[in-house]
């Protein structure tokens, strides 16, 4: 079914509020990654304070490290455990559903996201990208290491990655989105070698075939399809040119040639210019 042209083009991201009805889940995977923790403190405090000071505060940023991973891990266990059995209930799907807290899909899939907010937080704030790629894997999103999504938004279901992708800064990448009275969920597929630039965002829906480039604060539709070895820009994004970089002997045409980065430029300047036009008529 073809999607109307009123919603083809979204908000930036489908927020979900923390609702009283679910704050219990939130905070019970809270209570039980810090309550598991404290014994470790505990134990490590009794270990060494009394007898060897020097070495508690040598070894206390290490401690700090490790405490801090077993947070995260204990919350995504337990958050795990808990999408297992909300999912058993009421197994998530791809459509087209009303916003309401009636429509079992939307609540549902607000419960899922209010599970998954602490541990999500927790991994995205280490300062080692790992742990994002492990609490994405362990909710379902099927990604590789080789993959750069530490500076984005990726959304935690119905979305599959290939290898070595690049997703930039504040960039968005959505399975599920709000518009109006309507909530849409849809699998979003990029393949292998595709560059996102940064403030751009992938609608539900959107495939983006391997070596292809979303260009800087670019934005794809509901459902649009990227075609291979093509650079997309724009909102709603649409052709902008073939993608050489993956081509064979780029790097000499490059220097032989050296125009490709003056033809850019001007192509930039020429689109940019036009879009400060039409804003301003």
């Amino acid at each position: 079914m073809s999607t109307p042209s009123a919603i083809r083009v979204g908000p930036n991201i489908s927020l979900i509020l923390l609702k009283k009805r679910y704050i219990s889940f939130y905070i019970f995977i809270i209570w039980i990654s810090f309550f598991i923790v404290q014994f470790e403190f505990w134990w490590y405090w009794n270990l060494l304070y009394d007898t060897k000071f020097l070495n508690f505060v040598i070894f206390f940023p290490f401690l700090i490290i490790f405490m801090y991973l077993t947070m995260v891990f204990v919350s995504l266990i337990m958050a795990k455990i808990l999408i297992i059995i909300v999912n058993k209930i009421h197994k998530p799907r791809e459509g087209t559903f009303l916003r309401n807290p009636k429509d079992k899909d939307f609540r549902y899939w607000c419960i899922r996201n209010t599970i998954k907010k602490w541990p999500i937080w927790l991994s995205h704030k280490f300062p080692f990208p790992f742990l994002d790629n492990i609490c994405l894997m362990l909710f379902g999103v099927k990604t590789k290491y080789s993959n750069s999504l530490f500076e984005g938004y990726v959304d935690t279901e119905f979305i599959e990655f290939g290898k070595d992708i690049v997703v930039g800064q504040a960039s968005i990448v959505q399975s599920a989105v709000i518009i109006g009275n309507l909530f849409i969920i849809k699998k979003t597929v990029i393949k292998d070698n595709v560059k996102i630039g940064v403030h751009s965002v992938i609608m539900p829906g959107s495939i983006i075939e391997k070596n292809s480039i979303l260009g800087a604060s670019s934005m794809t539709t509901i459902g649009q399809h990227l075609e291979e070895g093509w650079v997309y820009l724009g909102a709603p994004a649409k052709k902008f040119k073939k993608n050489v970089f993956f081509e064979e002997g780029i790097e000499n045409k490059i220097i032989q040639e050296g125009k490709y980065e003056k033809e850019l430029h001007n192509k930039y300047e020429g689109l940019y210019t036009k879009r400060r036009d039409t804003l301003t008529n």
